[in-house]
C-alpha cells in the first residue's frame, strides 16, 4: 500500500454534466453497497449501447460520519441523452461551478486521510464550500469521487486514481 500527500488542489470551473445515478443511505461500515451500485449502472447502460461521457463517481450528498451517510453512485451521460428509467435509478445533473480539485493515486482506504487532508487544505486558504450543516447532517452541493483508474484498469490498488471535487461556494 503506497501513501501519497494530496497534491495542491487546484480550482476547476465545471460545466454542468446529465448523469444516471443511484442513490443510498449508507454507514461508513456499508459505504460498499453504494459503490457496489457502479457495476448495476454500467450494465445497465451497455445494456441499452450507451457509453458513459466519463468515470463514474460517487456523489455525497449529506454526511454525518458518526451515523449515515447519502450517497449516490453515478455515471456521466452523454449530453441530450433520454433515459426511461424506474426506481432505483435516476436522473439529475452535477451543477456547473468552481470545484475545488484534487487527484489520488493509491489504495482508496487512504481516502479518509486524503479527504481530510484537501478539507483542511481549503480551511487554511479561506475557501468556503456549497455546504450547509442541517438536522441530518453536512449537505452538500456536490461532492464528488470520481474514480478514474480503479479494478476494472489494474488489480494493483496502489496504482488507482481518485478524483475529489468539491464544490465551492459562489
Amino acid at each position: 500500500m503506497t501513501s501519497q500527500t494530496p497534491v495542491t488542489p487546484v480550482i476547476e470551473q465545471r460545466a454542468a454534466q446529465p448523469y444516471l445515478g443511484i442513490r443510498r443511505t449508507v454507514t461508513m461500515a456499508t459505504i460498499g453497497d453504494a459503490a457496489a451500485a457502479l457495476a448495476d449502472l454500467a450494465d445497465w447502460l451497455t445494456a441499452r449501447g450507451i457509453t458513459p461521457a466519463g468515470p463514474d463517481f460517487l456523489r455525497y450528498h449529506v454526511i454525518d460520519m458518526a451515523r449515515e451517510l447519502e450517497v449516490e453512485a453515478g455515471v456521466p451521460l452523454p449530453a441530450g441523452t433520454q433515459l426511461a428509467v424506474e426506481a432505483p435509478m435516476g436522473t439529475d445533473v452535477l451543477p456547473a461551478g468552481r470545484y475545488l480539485t484534487t487527484t489520488h493515486v493509491g489504495d482508496p482506504d487512504e481516502l479518509v486521510a486524503v479527504t481530510g487532508a484537501f478539507l483542511e487544505w481549503a480551511q487554511r486558504n479561506g475557501l468556503r464550500w456549497d455546504a450547509s450543516d442541517t438536522g441530518a447532517g453536512e449537505r452538500w452541493g456536490c461532492r464528488l469521487e470520481i474514480y478514474h483508474l480503479g479494478p476494472d484498469d489494474d488489480p494493483d490498488r496502489s496504482t488507482w486514481q481518485t478524483q475529489l471535487a468539491f464544490r465551492l461556494a459562489d
